[in-house]
């Protein structure tokens, strides 16, 4: 078993010009420097077959999902990609990163958690919310401010770790499946 923690970093939105690669990329930056995970982009418009999105939903260890809000909700490309895989989503952790206008996208959480606790995942309670992201976000795809954003990912990291490991050491102990 590898120390090292394989993250399926989710992108929610299909649309062109989508602020989701902005968002998706300051996440995997934190990631990076904070370490132990290698980040694996499970990304609905980037050309993948189904198969293959489905591959790297196994292979993860858990998840962080970057999803904007649209009328209260995720969007449908989100709601497909998260219905195409069933057993391959259990047992494992799934944060969110989310943006949006003035709710910063938890409406669209608040509707994910309950998605996700039906496929047996479990959601952990930190998030990132960036409310008026796209006047959060610079042409250079990084913040004009940091500072708060950073602390409530450090938290949310922090956490993730733990569920990842703890729900993988439980994985590997006994199969999600026969306990089920």
């Amino acid at each position: 078993m590898t120390d090292t923690l394989r993250i399926g970093l989710v992108y929610g939105s299909a649309r062109p010009g989508r602020l989701c690669d902005s968002v998706a990329g300051w996440v995997a930056e934190r990631v990076a420097a904070r370490g132990g995970m290698a980040v694996e982009t499970i990304d609905p418009a980037a050309g993948h077959d189904e198969a293959e999105l489905i591959r790297r939903i196994d292979r993860a260890d858990g998840f962080i999902v970057v999803t904007p809000e649209y009328n209260h909700s995720f969007p449908a490309p989100l709601k497909a990609l998260i219905d195409a895989a069933s057993s391959e989503w259990h047992a494992k952790p799934v944060a969110f990163v989310s943006y949006g206008g003035i709710s910063g996208g938890l409406r669209a959480v608040e509707h994910l958690r309950g998605v996700f606790a039906e496929l047996h995942a479990v959601g952990i309670r930190d998030t990132v919310s960036f409310a008026a992201a796209w006047e959060q976000f610079g042409e250079d795809a990084q913040l004009h401010d940091p500072r708060r954003a950073e602390r409530a990912m450090a938290t949310l990291l922090l956490r993730f770790d733990w569920w990842s490991r703890a729900l993988r050491n439980a994985r590997i102990a006994q199969s999600y499946g026969e306990a089920a």
